[in-house]
């Protein structure tokens, strides 16, 4: 299915500002995601990343700016099936088995009957369907919430540290997931504190202290610093301006 590649960004954020407890968390923040693209959202705990994300899907309170998913406003009732969100706490029913809690989601997105079962197999849960989700590991029942953001196909998946506490294999198995909804023209959007999932990514969003440090793609970060590897071309960033917006060029992904 292709959603538009090429045409208006899935996300687009300007002036971004949202202030909690009298702190601002995040800075006047402006910027895009383009759709058919994986896009990383990386930087150390607390940066801001999960309020980020958070006013992205609509459920945080903006103190200034905007931000634009799919061409409404985020939160718009018209996203609710276009959207799928994957918080960091899996968000599922423990007391209900891996395919009654993807039955009751379905059923509540109008997604088709033989959409669980599809999800099931995508994220490898399928010798597990039927087990209780209270009696999963905790990298199982993240497979689940990740699971119900797949139902119904949606446009846009803005995922929260999808992949913490998921063994190597099983994290490449998702990436290649990832890299197969984004070649059908999805667009995506992958938060990490974990620099070395950023060469998986066609773009980057770089964040410190509630401030966008830099954005572009991998190779772009990689030449602008002379850097080896992004964790080393994040802290040359930082040493360069630590306040300061980066922006790199934002040609279309390679």
């Amino acid at each position: 299915m292709n959603y538009g590649v090429g045409s208006a960004p899935a996300i687009r954020a300007a002036g971004l500002t949202v202030v909690r407890g009298g702190r601002t968390v995040l800075h006047g923040l402006d910027l895009d995601v383009p759709r058919g693209s994986v896009t990383g959202l990386l930087g150390p705990s607390g940066c801001g990343k999960t309020t980020l994300l958070r006013s992205i899907v609509g459920v945080q309170r903006v103190a200034g700016g905007r931000v634009e998913v799919l061409g409404s406003p985020a939160g718009s009732a018209a996203l609710r099936d276009r959207v799928g969100y994957v918080t960091q706490a899996p968000s599922v029913y423990g007391d209900l088995s891996v395919t009654e809690n993807l039955r009751y989601f379905a059923a509540v997105l109008g997604a088709p009957p033989s959409d669980p079962g599809r999800v099931i197999a995508q994220v490898g849960l399928t010798a597990h369907a039927h087990a209780l989700v209270a009696r999963l590991s905790g990298g199982q029942r993240a497979r689940v919430s990740l699971a119900a953001a797949l139902l119904g196909t949606p446009e846009l998946l803005v995922l929260d540290e999808p992949t913490v506490g998921l063994d190597p294999v099983l994290r490449q198995d998702l990436w290649q997931l990832f890299r197969q909804l984004a070649d059908g023209g999805a667009a995506l959007l992958v938060s990490s504190h974990v620099m070395d999932e950023a060469t998986r990514c066609d773009r980057l969003l770089l964040m410190r202290d509630g401030r966008l440090l830099a954005a572009g793609t991998p190779a772009e970060l990689l030449r602008r610093t002379g850097a080896s590897d992004i964790d080393s071309a994040f802290l040359a960033l930082v040493a360069q301006d630590p306040d300061a917006t980066a922006a790199l060029p934002t040609g279309d992904p390679s």
